[in-house]
């Protein structure tokens, strides 16, 4: 199969216990605006976004947390425009007493530039904001592999 353009990530979708919560967590700690919302019992869902861009759907439909030891999705990356917007987010994460992987801002690998924060969803999804550069002086809390694959 020949495509004209390369693919690009559309949104992603999370399977989440109480969509409730997930929207507190993903609005209010994360920034994100409600796009669209199905409120019907047994069929909860919301569109999320910014700037009427869709970049994540909640699905109410999950009966348990997040399995790390399971195939499928391993954390969630979000990229931020500078470092400061990445250490903003952290001191929000920090104010609702959201637990770190790692101990504040780290770099991707032993010596790059570009680093983030850690952190888990109310559900255990593993998450992480990070920005391509400001960590060139942040610690890589693992030598011989990738900040982002282990926790």
């Amino acid at each position: 199969m020949t495509t004209s353009s390369a693919l690009v990530t559309g949104h992603v979708g999370l399977n989440v216990t109480d969509i409730d919560r997930s929207l507190v967590f993903y609005g209010d700690v994360l920034g994100f605006d409600v796009l669209g919302e199905g409120k019907e019992d047994g069929r909860r869902y919301a569109f999320l976004g910014r700037d009427g861009t869709l970049v994540l759907t909640l699905w109410q439909q999950a009966d348990a947390a997040f399995e790390p030891t399971r195939a499928g999705l391993h954390h969630l990356a979000f990229e931020a425009a500078s470092m400061a917007d990445v250490r903003a987010a952290e001191n929000r994460l920090r104010d609702r007493g959201v637990a770190f992987a790692h101990d504040g801002v780290v770099a991707h690998g032993e010596g790059t530039a570009s680093g983030g924060i850690f952190f888990h969803d109310p559900d255990g999804t593993r998450l992480e904001i990070f920005a391509a550069t400001g960590a060139e002086n942040a610690p890589a809390p693992t030598e011989a592999a990738p900040t982002c694959g282990f926790f």
